[in-house]
């Protein structure tokens, strides 16, 4: 069996998507015949049958439904390697892409960027603010290095090292009622409310819709008008000081876990560095808030 190339595993993804030889040639820019020459070539070298075709309609076989699962990702995979080594080619001895939510990052992103610079295998760093959990899509893209994420993320693909948890505490606008009392519990969140965004503690009037938001600030600010709650990190509430917005502690909520992803295919000194360095900044400020001895005693 001869070794499989990846053009023909384009092409073969585009006839499989489009069960159609001349959408997927239209969609590839190529003519439909080469298309079909090569995927009979691709079917030879594998030594199976991938489609069953006729004149009028072509369907994928067991075999070939296989193939295009494993397919997706190789092509996913090869396209996000070849991201990584073009930024690297980019800039001398390469530079590293941090992703973060603005704002969610446990507070850890400028201790960790200062320490970072100190490590031999330093680079030049770019740091990429994204949407909400946008981080993890961004480093199976190769469109990011490494990113600091908050839990719960989808971590398919991606090597994971705990980082710090920090208390969540209640955003609401000033004028709730809620906003009157000293502390919380989640029961005084749920009665009246009820949980919209998957993976998030964000909160509406129950039977009513969430507004949308794609970042941090028009979060805050449906807040604010009376649209919405919800539990954020600590660290965010003390850098998000506003008079229309108050934060409460709920003594039940469960904690913020934040965590340093990249991708499973990363070699690179300069993403084990920043590894390295930010579970050393996060054990440290792990450490600083234990309780002294004679406090305990």
């Amino acid at each position: 069996m001869n070794p499989v190339e990846s053009r023909p595993l384009r092409y073969f993804v585009a006839v499989a998507e489009e069960l159609n030889f001349s959408r997927a040639a239209e969609r590839l820019g190529i003519a439909a015949p080469a298309l079909s020459r090569a995927i009979s070539g691709l079917e030879a070298d594998l030594g199976v049958r991938l489609l069953d075709r006729t004149t009028r309609s072509v369907a994928l076989t067991d075999v070939g439904a296989v193939l295009l699962a494993d397919a997706r990702a190789a092509l996913v995979a090869l396209d996000a390697a070849t991201r990584r080594s073009r930024r690297a080619a980019g800039v001398p001895g390469g530079k590293l892409v941090v992703a973060v939510k603005a704002d969610v990052e446990g507070g850890l992103l400028e201790d960790v960027l200062a320490a970072y610079q100190a490590e031999h295998a330093a680079v030049p760093i770019e740091v990429m603010f994204t949407g909400w959990r946008e981080q993890p899509a961004l480093l199976r893209a190769g469109e990011a290095d490494v990113a600091i994420v908050i839990e719960p993320f989808d971590a398919d693909g991606l090597d994971v090292e705990p980082l710090l948890c920090e208390p969540q505490v209640l955003a609401l606008p000033a004028g709730h009622p809620l906003a009157g009392r000293p502390r919380l519990r989640m029961a005084d969140i749920e009665t009246g409310h009820q949980r919209t965004v998957s993976g998030a503690h964000v909160y509406v009037r129950r039977g009513e819709q969430p507004p949308p938001f794609g970042d941090m600030v028009q979060m805050l600010r449906q807040i604010e008008l009376g649209r919405m709650l919800a539990l954020l990190p600590v660290s965010l509430a003390e850098r998000n000081a506003r008079p229309q917005l108050t934060w409460r502690p709920v003594d039940d909520a469960p904690e913020a876990a934040f965590s340093v992803a990249w991708s499973q295919n990363s070699h690179s000194l300069a993403v084990a560095a920043f590894v390295r360095v930010a579970t050393a900044i996060s054990a440290r400020r792990r450490t600083s808030r234990l309780p002294d001895a004679a406090e305990t005693a």
